[in-house]
């Protein structure tokens, strides 16, 4: 017997349309001044995903004008599935980041798995091939069985996925903290590469145009997937599984390469595509129609489902995974079939373009839907917040700074590189395979991964980064800090910092705090996105990450790439050979406010950030890679997390190398994480030209030697180490948690 759906009336009344999200402005907006009339079951619930938070940006547009988004590189910016940069010889780089956190707090393999799923048919919609995938994950602390059980099961998904599809995970970060808890964070990013004739367009135009179903059938699940993003915790309630999808990986990859072989092969019948990922087929749909100002008309008894008696609202609203819409020229329906009948995929016309700006459904004969198709697409309300800065700002800046306790150095180091944000993350990148496809030349564990441009002398370097410890602190230095970072990683590795693709986790834009926030750290990654000429390409938003009414820290995770001009340039973190001489570039000062050793010997965050200066970034990263193009540097490593001595023993640790180092300084500020820094290693027969090149930005701090001993000599005190048991602590730390 099938379910009566409730009447327009009825939607009003009872105020359905409220537990689907929409306001009452927003109800009233859609029936008084779009529409002129009530909305009937299906079309609320087409304007209740559309204007939702994750498909609509309502909270956060006037945030994201904000960023600096175009650049001679730039050949696409944020708008369409993922923005591509040109890297020269007609080539491009295509990437994009997306976060998956609520449904990965649900159903934590599947949530991450479908995370995967879901990037990499953006790169792949542009007309791209994907050649990596690059995570970021926040998690609580490794203490708790919900947490280890999260990690594992995040993990597996992200290889599950990834390993069948045949795409390399290459790199990635973990970071551990309390507030992420109940709210863990699975972004996830997608590189790929593409000639700049066969760049896509995800839009619906030309009268009588097909529209073309392809892919997995439609399912129930994911309904309301992008609502669900869009919503707050609470502990306690029945936890909405119907909202996360189920994602297979070998569907996936035969999608992948029916797609491209339609985009290389047939770009000539080809109008438009694009996924069908957040709100599915309405998102697609609607957007494809609204970009190429058209109208369109859907034939939803024709939809391929794998369920029976599916109703418009759920087939509108349904986020299957591995499927999607294109656009073809009228005539040429059974060319895409036969394409996709080779793959055993189904392609089905279900539509066609009409020129009348209305978006029209039927189902069994009637019309079940009438709408202006930019209604949906363009024209959700956009919301000015309220913006507050928390309290905790100003007690931070009254507080006196953090001063570690420091009495044995040796010790110290030691524990930090115990814990598990610094700790090696082996046990997670082994999971991935990182080799496939044979591109991969910097695998997981230094600063960026590098992979080389088949048939040229280029390669490509890639990070996701972010500490949301300094945001948590100050949300503009530590946005400013978080691009600084990705870009240092990048430059470590020997590449010019191109763009960057974001995924901006908050908590709730509706409260004044948490959208203060979001504003704020805004201000910062783009004054640094000017500063480093790193444009924003794409990224996206995921807001309400909260439980309990308790936010997570600002995260905005950076995902950045470089070009490497020539392979020659490639460079790696680890000390290379004994005799090589050590140089530290970059100021220390006593900044401990936000960092792993205040968290360790606190057990909490606080004070006022540390100075930061965007020149003294950028002319050390321009030094570092000049050094680095000149053939001078052996190896280079930025400081981060842990500071100085941190970043001298995970240079020291790959070939078991010793280092003999001396520093004017306290002992305390080995761990002092002052920004812009790097520690180079350079060989004894390029001192004088380096020195003469880097002048008084470099100071030579020691050597590199094969006693496999650490020693740093401070004014004050001084770490001496066996490599190997430092080592050893390092390896362990996360798996002997996980036990």
């Amino acid at each position: 017997m099938m379910k009566l759906e409730p009447t327009a009336q009825e939607i009003k009344d009872q105020r359905i349309y409220a537990g689907w999200g929409l306001t009452d402005e927003e109800y009233r907006l859609i029936s008084e001044d779009i529409l002129g009339r009530m909305p009937n079951y299906t079309e609320t619930g087409l304007f209740s995903v559309m204007w939702s938070e994750h498909c609509s940006y309502k909270n956060s547009k006037p945030v994201l004008r904000k960023f600096p988004t175009d650049g001679p590189q730039v050949l696409q910016g944020p708008g369409e599935g993922a923005g591509i940069v040109d890297i020269g010889d007609n080539q491009a780089v295509v990437f994009k980041a997306e976060s998956h956190n609520h449904p990965s707090a649900v159903e934590p393999y599947e949530g991450a798995a479908t995370g995967v799923g879901g990037i990499i048919r953006d790169i792949f919609s542009m007309g791209a091939r994907p050649i990596a995938i690059l995570d970021s994950l926040r998690f609580g602390e490794l203490t708790t069985e919900r947490t280890k059980y999260l990690l594992e099961e995040i993990v597996a998904g992200i290889s599950g996925y990834g390993n069948c599809i045949g795409i390399p995970t290459v790199g990635g970060e973990v970071a551990f903290d309390p507030c992420y808890e109940g709210n863990p964070l699975v972004n996830a990013m997608c590189v790929g590469l593409i000639d700049h004739k066969d760049i896509q367009k995800g839009q619906a135009k030309g009268v009588g145009n097909s529209i073309m179903y392809v892919g997995a059938k439609t399912g129930r699940d994911g309904i309301h997937g992008a609502t669900f993003a869009s919503e707050e915790f609470v502990e306690g309630e029945e936890q909405q599984r119907s909202a996360v999808q189920v994602g297979d990986p070998f569907m996936e990859k035969l999608l992948l390469e029916a797609c491209l072989e339609l985009i290389l092969d047939h770009s000539d019948i080809l109008v438009g595509i694009q996924d069908m990922g957040a709100a599915g087929l309405v998102s697609s749909s609607s957007e494809m129609a609204s970009k190429a100002g058209s109208g369109l008309k859907l034939y939803l008894d024709d939809v391929p489902q794998r369920e029976t008696h599916m109703t418009p609202y759920e087939m509108m609203l349904s986020e299957s995974q591995e499927r999607m819409l294109i656009c073809v020229e009228q005539g040429h329906e059974d060319e895409v079939v036969e394409l996709f009948k080779r793959y055993e995929l189904d392609a089905v016309t279900i539509g066609e373009v009409t020129d009348d700006g209305l978006y029209r459904l039927y189902h069994h004969g009637e019309e079940v839907a009438n709408l202006p198709v930019d209604a949906l697409a363009e024209d959700a309300p956009v919301y000015e917040n309220e913006k507050r800065e928390p309290a905790r700002i100003q007690e931070f800046a009254n507080m006196t700074d953090f001063k570690p306790e420091v009495t044995d150095a040796t010790e110290t180091l030691l524990a930090l590189l115990q814990q598990p944000t610094i700790a090696s993350k082996r046990m997670i990148y082994e999971t991935y395979d990182s080799q496939v496809r044979t591109n991969t030349v910097v695998r997981p564990g230094s600063d960026a991964a590098v992979l080389r441009v088949r048939g040229t002398n280029k390669a490509l370097a890639m990070t996701t980064d972010c500490n949301a410890r300094y945001l948590y602190l100050n949300p503009e230095i530590g946005g400013q800090i978080a691009v600084a970072e990705a870009a240092r990683n990048i430059v470590a590795s020997g590449g010019q910092p191109l763009a960057i693709t974001d995924c901006l986790n908050y908590g709730s834009p509706e409260k004044p705090e948490g959208f203060w926030e979001l504003w704020t750290s805004a201000d910062g990654i783009s004054e640094a996105c000017r500063t480093l000429n790193t444009p924003v390409i794409s990224g996206n938003v995921s807001m309400y990450n909260e439980t309990n009414g308790k936010a997570i820290y600002p995260t905005p995770m950076i995902g950045m790439v470089g070009l490497i001009e020539d392979l020659s340039h490639i460079t790696t973190q680890e000390f290379k050979a004994a005799g090589d001489l050590v140089y530290l570039v970059g100021e220390t000062k006593a900044d401990f406010n936000g960092t792993e050793i205040q968290k360790m010997q606190k057990g909490l965050i606080e004070g006022k950030l540390m100075d930061f200066d965007l020149a003294v970034e950028k002319a050390n990263q321009d030094l570092v890679l000049s050094a680095i193009k000149a053939d001078l540097v052996a190896s280079a490593h930025d400081c981060a997390e842990g500071g100085l001595a941190v970043a001298v023993a995970e240079s020291a640790f790959t070939n078991q190398l010793g280092v003999d180092i001396t520093v004017e300084m306290p002992v305390e500020n080995l761990f002092a994480e002052t920004q812009s820094r790097f520690v180079l290693s350079v060989k004894s027969e390029k001192q004088a030209d380096f020195e003469a090149l880097a002048g008084e930005k470099a100071v030579k701090i020691g050597e590199v030697t094969n006693t496999g001993d650490l020693k740093l000599s401070a004014l004050d005190g001084e770490i001496d180490v066996a490599t190997k048991k430092a080592e050893e602590l390092w390896e362990e730390a996360i798996p002997c948690l996980m036990k």
